[in-house]
């Protein structure tokens, strides 16, 4: 019951949809205008810079917030895991907006900055040498979440380790995928054009 517990408080905090809510304080709709991703990068394109950063440092934080309720709940690491792990699965999948999220990067690095600071240094330099290598942002996002499992798994040194980085590189890599041919970031005024 415990595990569960964090399971559903690390869903709650990865699933409240902060960038869209700014956007509805200035009677806009993030799952519309801009690349219609509501994450802190279509934010800070469509509702300015500052709102956009607050929306970043909200959702790094609901990440943080996740392992430690988590934790908290399970009374263990491995319940924070689970909790982390369902934060970014929150965040990505959102109930609030029926299914529809972001894209998980901002809520991911606050994951694994609360759990070992090693695995975000490492999951950086993972998406830095594949995007020399692709030249593509969203490819790079996407090989970077795929090998989590064997970063989390080599820094954690125990099965959970393993798990939990499947739990947040996937949801990562799904968002990512539909990207993959894309060759540069979205055109925030295409949308208002059509």
């Amino acid at each position: 019951m415990d595990y569960l517990n964090a399971l559903l408080a690390g869903y709650f905090f990865g699933s409240l949809p902060f960038a869209y809510w700014f956007g509805a304080l200035q009677g806009k709709n993030l799952l519309g205008e801009g690349s219609g991703n509501v994450g802190s990068l279509n934010a800070m394109r469509v509702l300015g810079v500052v709102p956009g950063l607050m929306v970043l440092a909200l959702d790094v934080a609901k990440g943080l917030m996740a392992v430690a309720i988590g934790e908290f709940l399970g009374k263990g690491l491995e319940a924070g895991l689970l909790a982390g792990a369902a934060a970014v699965w929150g965040h990505c999948y959102s109930a609030w907006l029926l299914g529809r999220g972001g894209k998980g990067l901002a809520p991911a690095a606050g994951v694994l900055l609360a759990v070992h600071p090693l695995m975000l240094l490492f999951s950086g330099a993972l998406i830095g040498l594949a995007y020399l290598l692709a030249r593509n942002l969203y490819r790079a996002v996407a090989l970077a979440a795929l090998c989590l499992p064997l970063v989390a798994a080599g820094v954690g040194q125990a099965p959970p380790y393993l798990w939990f980085g499947f739990g947040v590189g996937v949801p990562v890599a799904l968002r990512h995928l539909p990207e993959w041919n894309r060759t540069r970031l979205p055109d925030p005024k295409a949308r208002l054009r059509k």
